[in-house]
């Protein structure tokens, strides 16, 4: 059975489709990207300031639909700005390096753009039986 979840506490999707999809004990999160969650608009100038803000939205997320860090099993960074990296990695480390679960699988991606003049984006999948 597969079950798709609109997040009351961040922004609503501008285009048709779920911030969250359960299908058994997987949870699959669109990809995030660095937005106000009442306004949508894009938030922080920096590679390392989007990156953050992802990850609080993430927590944001996880919290609405009861999942931990626990769960967490790979992340997907994509970005244009693979030379700053670094900020990318830096921002990843300042919350992962906090918690006692072991930090997800990851993938990143060079690409050529993202929504809204985005410089990062980051989409994760959970796993989380019931």
């Amino acid at each position: 059975m597969r079950e798709a979840f609109i997040s009351q506490q961040l922004a609503r999707p501008a285009f048709k489709y779920s911030h969250l999809v359960k299908a058994g004990p997987h949870y699959y999160c669109s990809g995030l990207l660095a937005q106000d969650r009442q306004s949508g608009a894009l938030v922080g100038e920096g590679v390392g300031e989007q990156t953050q803000k992802i990850l609080e939205n993430l927590q944001v997320l996880m919290r609405e639909f009861n999942l931990g860090f626990e769960h967490l099993c790979i992340a997907r960074v994509f970005t244009p700005h693979m030379e700053r990296f670094g900020e990318i990695n830096a921002a990843w480390e300042s919350l992962f390096n906090t918690l006692s679960a072991p930090p997800p699988a990851r993938t990143s991606m060079g690409v050529s753009a993202l929504p809204l003049g985005a410089k990062v984006e980051i989409e994760f999948t959970f796993y989380k039986e019931d």
